[in-house]
């Protein structure tokens, strides 16, 4: 039985995601896209692909350190960005967050959440207002792992455009990341960088070693769920759980129905 990483065809699956992002750019009459670059290896492939798909200069990337944000990371993003020379403005977005903590009358320093997903909503805006200063596209970097887990702020990294590597497990982004040359990025712990010390499988309580082979067995192979909470124990709840409970994310928001057949009840 083949695991989440040999189940892909690379070469296959690159050129599908090259074709993708340049008929819907092309169909959406942009000039280009415009990418958050963290020095991790979503917005590494994603940045990648999309060069490969219109060219560098069509292409721009925005590194948005807050507070939380090691210097290698910047450090890293900053290096993709000369690799895939592409151009790329560096925007300090703690500023940006210290005014949002001061005006919100209620602000409590202590709901490290709360805040944390401010800074993710952050930077979407500086990516739209790119988008809609250039005619470009906001391209996701939001893998499948993470959508399927919802382990994404909603109208932060969620809000995008297009998703290029959605379909892709977290695992296969890496495995891809070697394959495009940023092997030194794939060996990256995934964070988010919310708040210090923080790391997505820190925060999720299991590596992606394990939950990938997780939601791959429920949603490629549609293995029983009794038969996965037998192979793979609590981290099977512990993701069937999140899958559930973040499962609004991935719907738009709902409205009530008024038709007609409707009115008459």
């Amino acid at each position: 039985m083949k695991n989440v990483v040999e189940a892909l065809d690379y070469d296959k699956a690159r050129q599908i995601i090259i074709s993708f992002i340049r008929e819907y750019v092309e169909r959406a009459g942009a000039r280009g896209v415009v990418v958050g670059l963290s020095g991790g290896v979503d917005s590494t492939v994603a940045a990648a692909l999309a060069v490969e798909a219109l060219g560098s200069g069509r292409v721009l990337g925005l590194i948005m350190p807050s507070a939380f944000t090691p210097k290698e990371d910047v450090d890293d993003a900053v290096k993709v960005g000369e690799r895939l020379g592409i151009a790329t403005r560096l925007i300090d977005i703690q500023p940006v967050a210290d005014a949002f903590a001061k005006a919100i009358p209620d602000f409590a320093p202590g709901e490290r959440l709360a805040f944390g997903n401010l800074l993710p909503r952050i930077r979407m805006a500086m990516l739209y207002y790119y988008a809609n200063k250039g005619n470009l596209l906001v391209l996701g970097t939001s893998d499948r792992s993470e959508l399927l887990l919802g382990y994404f702020t909603k109208y932060g990294d969620g809000g995008s455009d297009l998703i290029p590597i959605g379909s892709m497990y977290k695992l296969q982004v890496r495995e891809l990341a070697r394959r495009l040359g940023f092997g030194w990025v794939a060996q990256k712990a995934s964070s988010p960088r919310l708040w210090h010390g923080h790391t997505a499988e820190g925060e999720l309580g299991a590596p992606y070693e394990v939950i990938d082979e997780v939601l791959y067995a429920v949603f490629d192979l549609k293995t029983p769920l009794e038969e996965v909470r037998r192979r793979f124990g609590e981290v099977a709840d512990l993701v069937i759980a999140r899958v559930r409970r973040n499962l609004h994310k991935l719907q738009p928001p709902p409205a009530p129905d008024l038709s007609p057949a409707r009115r008459d009840v």
